[in-house]
């Protein structure tokens, strides 16, 4: 049997069951903003997908490359101010916060799966009601996990408006635009519906982003491009002259070669209030029980 490791503090894990975006990274900086305005000091883990560090734990910070990182570790700790950590090893990551007393309370980022580390609530985003693809586990489908898994998940939540499924639901809304080559720089959406903008999305729901921009009242030339893809400046640049805009993760790996007409949709969240009650009351609980 696989052992599980308590660390000392309480920890929270958000994640889904099946490979691909269904909005978990907004939802941890969502959740980790909450704590801090409450007074906790959180901190978030995170494998790391996708990045080239060698050394294990590693600090991510504001100025912490991404193809070191991976994409969101990067993002995250450019949007919190609190402590995060990458390691394939979560235990060891939550370890090494706990060690240093950089927290109160740990976040882990896509942990679902990662059962050696213990944890006080699972959180869980799906896309919609309906089972993921040909609803088979790895390799022969996109889930990670048998959808029965849902039922032993404290709070499930659903990007799905009329969930039958649970009582939780979240919406990304795409806010400001930050100008990449002066983030400071921001305009509404609206300032860009005077003509079509060029719109780049390599994450794992490119269609997602595309829709919502639309909802917004852009219209868009979208150019979808794989999960966590390494841009060039060529695949960013057009002769047309139109603004350019794309995700956060995206402007992260093309901040270096972005130009005044490169700009990234901030993305917020609306989701339940009663989802951090839920987290603070377990936090609660766990402290009465240390």
């Amino acid at each position: 049997l696989l052992k599980t490791y308590q660390i000392g503090k309480p920890v929270i894990v958000i994640g889904n069951l099946s490979v691909g975006g269904t909005g978990k990274t907004p939802l941890v900086i969502w959740l980790a903003n909450g704590l801090a305005r409450k007074g906790f000091r959180p901190a978030v883990i995170s494998r790391g997908y996708g990045g080239r560090a060698k050394k294990f734990p590693l600090l991510v910070n504001a100025e912490t490359h991404a193809a070191i990182s991976g994409d969101e570790p990067a993002m995250i700790a450019r949007r919190l101010g609190c402590p995060v950590v990458i390691d394939p090893d979560r235990v060891a990551a939550a370890n090494w916060l706990v060690e240093r007393d950089l927290c109160d309370v740990i976040i882990s980022d896509d942990g679902l799966q990662h059962l050696a580390l213990g944890r006080d609530l699972e959180i869980a985003v799906i896309t919609s009601d309906r089972v993921a693809g040909n609803g088979l586990c790895l390799p022969a489908g996109p889930l990670r996990e048998n959808q029965a898994r849902l039922k032993s998940i404290d709070v499930v939540i659903s990007r799905e408006k009329k969930s039958t499924l649970t009582e939780h639901t979240m919406d990304l809304l795409p806010g400001e635009c930050s100008r990449l080559e002066n983030p400071a720089m921001r305009l509404p959406l609206s300032a860009f519906w005077k003509g079509p903008v060029h719109a780049i999305a390599g994450i794992g729901n490119p269609e997602g982003f595309f829709s919502s921009l639309r909802t917004a009242g852009l219209e868009i030339i979208p150019h979808p491009f794989p999960d966590h893809y390494d841009y060039t400046q060529a695949d960013i640049s057009f002769s047309d002259g139109l603004p350019v805009i794309m995700t956060e993760k995206d402007a992260i790996k093309c901040r270096e070669f972005a130009t005044r007409n490169h700009w990234a949709v901030i993305i917020s969240v609306d989701v339940d209030q009663g989802i951090l009650m839920t987290v603070l009351e377990k936090i609660k609980e766990f402290d009465s029980n240390g």
